[in-house]
């Protein structure tokens, strides 16, 4: 219960004995952690596509919905916060986990995901997204040419929204500390952030401060590295033109 590692939910009493023992008198915040526990046992928006979703996604879409920023380097594919149905679609075709007749929730899921950009649960403020991807992933015909043309017009569109940051490393770059592949970093109002990896071989959460830095040194590095927001979108721009 302590770590947050175990499957284990308290009972309301359980925290009220948990936070004498723990010498917790503000009332305030034991009516806070109570809140919390009222909160945690509300299923969210994802529970009724568990079924079809990949091992370990639930828990990023549940600190998507928590954070207030997230920051993310894609080298591969467009960030799925950013992606068109069209080219979410043909993607999840591609992957050969999943099974056909799952393929269109799954592009829901993408979709209702994307709502966080747009409004917030609880009255926040949309999240805030600063995306950089590598050039290449803007270059590769994934669903072919008018799959990508939409979806670089798409990407040019949403990095006009005011919480919507986005940069391309020009391929001419060469060598990069995003070598290693995709990650995001998930920053909250109230707690640590939080370092997201995403492989075949399975999804990582890392919470521990050294990995956190390890990764917010690489994305910093990234941005020095990429395009600015203005000559990204003039890259993009000239892209779309290319994918008519």
């Amino acid at each position: 219960m302590e770590t947050g590692r175990g499957r284990v939910t308290p009972k309301p009493d359980e925290i009220t004995k948990l936070c004498d023992l723990y010498g917790v008198t503000d009332e305030r915040q034991v009516q806070a952690l109570l809140s919390m526990l009222t909160d945690s046992e509300q299923p969210g928006w994802w529970d009724a596509h568990r079924e079809v979703l990949p091992s370990g996604l639930e828990v990023l879409l549940g600190l998507e919905t928590d954070a207030r920023a997230e920051r993310a380097w894609e080298p591969v594919l467009i960030h799925g916060l950013l992606q068109t149905p069209a080219y979410a679609r043909a993607v999840l075709t591609a992957y050969p986990g999943n099974r056909p007749h799952d393929i269109e929730d799954l592009v829901s899921v993408r979709a209702r995901r994307q709502e966080l950009l747009s409004s917030a649960p609880q009255d926040r403020e949309p999240l805030e997204l600063w995306a950089i991807l590598d050039e290449q992933v803007i270059r590769w015909p994934v669903g072919g040419p008018e799959v990508m043309h939409e979806q670089i017009r798409h990407l040019v569109e949403v990095a006009a929204r005011p919480n919507v940051t986005l940069q391309i490393v020009p391929i001419a770059k060469g060598a990069h500390s995003g070598l290693g592949g995709a990650f995001s970093l998930l920053e909250f109002e109230e707690s640590d952030p939080v370092v997201y990896v995403d492989s075949p071989a399975g999804n990582l959460y890392l919470e521990k401060k050294p990995d956190v830095r390890r990764f917010t040194t690489m994305f910093d590095l990234l941005k020095a590295k990429a395009l600015d927001p203005d000559e990204s979108a003039a890259l993009l721009q000239d892209a779309a033109e290319e994918t008519q």
